[in-house]
């Protein structure tokens, strides 16, 4: 599954041309708060442009990781992640999954990468929203019996943020903390 992640990221990276101010079409991230309790570990965070903008604030100017997050967090409208992963297979109701998936389908949205590996039972989906050839938002489900993480991001990056992006994300666990305290 780490494969197949990492070539869906790489899809997305090489596809991703420089992204304009449009609109992305709709995407509804159902709340999963009946699964709090249940999920060993678990990630609900939803950042708009306000909390984007007041984590940029708290970058150091004077460090070149900083300025290229900075520069991403510019352009970048929400991100929302949920994410779930449970001691036993499908707490969770597939269904719900599949409910995400199927808005992907609507006009607006391209799929970009469709894994499904049947042995393990997992799936990788990426999607484009499109609007006249522009990228507007990138929506990611990665799914598998124990856990399932959902990814919708609007706003613009350039190309060559995304690899200056995927070096910080590797360090933001050790941030954790204060992610999480910005959230709302």
């Amino acid at each position: 599954m780490r494969t197949t992640r990492l070539l869906a990221t790489a899809c997305v990276a090489l596809a991703l041309p420089l992204l304009a101010g449009a609109q992305a079409p709709d995407l509804k991230i159902p709340t999963f708060a009946d699964l709090d309790h249940k999920a060993v570990d678990s990630v609900n965070l939803t950042l708009d442009t306000t909390i984007l903008g007041l984590a940029s604030h708290f970058m150091d100017e004077h460090d070149p990781n900083s300025v290229q997050i900075k520069k991403t967090l510019a352009g970048l409208k929400s991100v929302q992640i949920r994410s779930y992963r449970f001691d036993s297979d499908y707490v969770y109701s597939k269904a719900d999954i599949d409910s995400v998936r199927t808005q992907l389908e609507q006009p607006g949205w391209s799929r970009l990468v469709q894994t499904r590996d049947r042995n393990k039972n997992e799936d990788v989906d990426v999607y484009l929203a499109l609007d006249k050839h522009v990228v507007t938002g990138v929506a990611i489900i990665t799914s598998d019996p124990r856990k399932f993480t959902i990814v919708k991001v609007v706003g613009t990056i350039d190309v060559d943020q995304i690899s200056h992006l995927q070096k910080s994300v590797a360090g933001l666990e050790e941030h954790k903390d204060t992610i999480v305290a910005l959230a709302p």
